[in-house]
């Protein structure tokens, strides 16, 4: 299978969407929806939509791996966001609807200060050398997680730069219907984007873990594929998602030949997430952790020393696993 693309800016819907006066149910404050309309976006056209792979969209924050200080990190997304003159000069202008004229961005002037060590994301535009904004006026961007960044604690929680491995679920390699969770070397993992997911992280809509004994694990992007999907028409998708069991996740991403990444979420559709039984938490799950191979212990307290000693169990359900300290 050829390896698929990663999350390194702001995904296009598949289909045009349309602004719609009312609450938002996926943004607490927010009194428009944006709802995808029956048309085809130009850019899921000019991308080949049709022979795309379809894979489940996680909900969760978006990490990157990628070589810092001589070895494969563990990076976490922190766009550049404008200061707040900057930001009131742009909602002035899109409020203005000026459509005809760009707004013009003073990269060096206009945004916040970032870590020395933050880099821009990939695939975005540059002028003169400067990564400029995307059309929200943020620009993506990574920042390394350090072992004891306290901002970052559940990001550092599944990785071990000493073994560099990381906590990674996925598919179990010979049955499709089992997920696995495995200490996965970072040097695998080289240049992928992943999802981290977990207790403390956007509400944790897969119940993964307790207060008490939080669970975080990442899944490489497009880690989960879409088997049985139905054509690709505003009804039928809907249809899916409201009654098939393979539908209750959060959306689906496509993944196109030429690396493009288009979407579809259910809140395009006007449908609800989170949701109580999700079809990642209807599969059993296996620990394999395997760290016997390691010459030095983990930390006691660390996910990689507390899954180990459930190495080589089964569970009905990512929301069965107990930690116990």
């Amino acid at each position: 299978m050829r390896r698929l693309g990663s999350v390194q800016r702001k995904m296009p819907c598949v289909f045009v969407t349309e602004v719609k006066e009312e609450p938002s149910t996926k943004r607490e404050h927010q009194p428009f929806k944006v709802l995808a309309t029956e048309t085809i976006s130009h850019k899921a056209l000019d991308a080949d939509i049709y022979s795309a792979i379809p894979t489940e969209k996680v909900d969760g924050t978006c990490c990157y791996i990628t070589n810092y200080k001589g070895q494969p990190y563990l990076w976490a997304r922190l766009d550049r966001k404008p200061n707040k003159l900057a930001e009131k000069r742009f909602k002035n202008f899109l409020h203005s609807k000026q459509n005809s004229k760009e707004f013009f961005w003073n990269v060096e002037e206009d945004f916040k200060p970032v870590p020395e060590c933050w880099i821009p994301a990939k695939e975005i535009e540059q002028l003169n050398g400067n990564p400029m904004p995307d059309e929200n006026g943020h620009i993506p961007g990574w920042v390394p997680v350090e072992k004891n960044n306290k901002q970052y604690c559940w990001h550092s929680s599944v990785v071990n730069y000493e073994f560099e491995v990381a906590l990674v679920l996925k598919h179990h390699p010979d049955d499709p219907g089992l997920l696995e969770i495995s200490a996965v070397p970072l040097s695998d993992l080289l240049e992928q984007t992943l999802e981290l997911i977990g207790t403390n992280i956007n509400g944790n809509p897969y119940g993964l873990g307790s207060k008490k004994h939080p669970l975080h694990l990442l899944i490489p992007h497009g880690a989960f594929q879409i088997r049985n999907l139905p054509t690709l028409k505003h009804n039928d998708l809907l249809s899916w998602f409201e009654g098939c069991r393979e539908g209750k996740i959060e959306g689906i991403v496509w993944h196109c030949n030429d690396g493009c990444l288009i979407k579809v979420h259910r809140h395009h559709l006007g449908l609800c997430w989170p949701i109580p039984d999700t079809y990642m938490n209807s599969k059993p799950v296996i620990i394999n952790m395997n760290l016997n191979k390691y010459d030095h212990a983990f930390d006691t307290k660390s996910l990689f020393n507390l899954l180990s000693k459930i190495d080589n169990q089964k569970f009905g359900r990512l929301r069965d696993i107990i930690l116990d300290v």
